[in-house]
């Protein structure tokens, strides 16, 4: 059981830093840092530039992309190495995730200390995180060819790929730390339902990258009409226009929360999660609402991310529960 809560506490870590690490990412997009990195180099591009020749080199092959092109035609090496930064610890959080999941885990294998029969689910982790790595620099490829900014569907993919990281993460953490209950007392009938409430939230996460990507948060900036009406006159396609991404991002984001604080309410008194979790949503829209209304704010909307990912993360740890509370009382 020590050993178990040992490994457990190595997955939380790890969870954490994938939560940091969207955080940053989050960050380096509002800051339009991400495509100030032209080269894919995953040794030696750990380091930054360390001199000044290195520092011309980068920002020369800056000066051949679209986005310099089109948007930062401006800047001077000074500007440049404020971009880069964000991207470059972007990428050395990364590294850093793949390093502290990857080195403890050849050693957990060496000693024989994984549980039994669990082998496949940290290989499957490790497997997930390269090609979360791949999919990194296949979003940022997509921004380096004829256009200044990355498709936001491979950055719904990147945010997407992250997210199943960190709920696994958490799921699995969890599997390991919680034992079955003294007293486990039946599910209300309603506890499937969160497998829907799940759903429905990441579906809200995947369309607010979609938001991003289009950078659809800088305009309508009011609630809850969009112009004229409550549907805006440029509606066009929900995935690719940006008014339409909006209006749907707009309205998923409060039929999730009618929907979590429905399924918290059917739920009460069976968790001490389930207050956290309909208090965090409320929080979560009010971020939301926050990030609409200035404009993007980059505080406000980096902690808007943050809170998706904490929303999503109390939800798993919900759903985790009720799996051992099931599977205590089939036993």
């Amino acid at each position: 059981m020590t050993q178990n809560r040992t490994i457990s506490n190595w997955l939380f870590l790890c969870a954490f830093m994938v939560f940091a690490m969207a955080v940053i990412g989050a960050i380096t997009r509002l800051t339009e840092s991400g495509l100030s990195i032209t080269e894919w180099k995953p040794i030696s591009g750990a380091l930054p530039p360390l001199n000044e020749a290195a520092w011309l080199h980068q920002f020369e092959l800056y000066k051949n992309s679209p986005e310099f092109a089109a948007k930062h035609f401006w800047m001077e090496l000074s500007d440049f190495k404020k971009i880069f930064f964000w991207e470059w610890l972007h990428r050395l959080w990364g590294r850093s995730i793949g390093l502290v999941y990857a080195l403890p885990l050849l050693w957990f294998v060496v000693r024989r200390r994984l549980p039994k029969g669990s082998g496949w689910k940290f290989a499957a982790l490790l497997a997930l995180g390269g090609l979360q790595g791949f999919i990194g620099w296949f979003m940022v490829q997509s921004g380096l060819i004829d256009r200044p900014s990355v498709s936001h569907f491979r950055l719904a993919l990147h945010l997407g790929m992250a997210l199943v990281l960190f709920a696994a993460l958490i799921w699995l953490a969890l599997d390991l730390r919680n034992g079955a209950p003294v007293h486990p007392k039946p599910l209300p009938r309603c506890a499937a339902w969160g497998w829907g409430v799940l759903a429905l939230i990441s579906t809200t996460i995947i369309w607010g990258a979609f938001v991003a990507g289009l950078d659809a948060g800088l305009i309508y900036n009011e609630f809850p009409k969009m112009g004229a009406g409550l549907v805006p006159t440029d509606f066009g396609n929900p995935l690719t226009s940006a008014a339409g991404v909006q209006f749907v991002h707009r309205w998923l984001a409060v039929g999730t929360m009618l929907a979590v604080l429905g399924y918290a309410w059917l739920m009460r008194g069976s968790s001490k999660l389930v207050p956290a979790l309909a208090a965090m949503v409320l929080v979560q829209v009010g971020l939301g609402f926050g990030t609409l209304l200035t404009q993007v704010n980059l505080h406000l909307a980096a902690s808007h991310q943050a809170g998706a990912i904490i929303l999503l993360g109390l939800m798993m740890a919900l759903l985790q529960e009720q799996h051992v509370i099931k599977r205590t009382l089939k036993s």
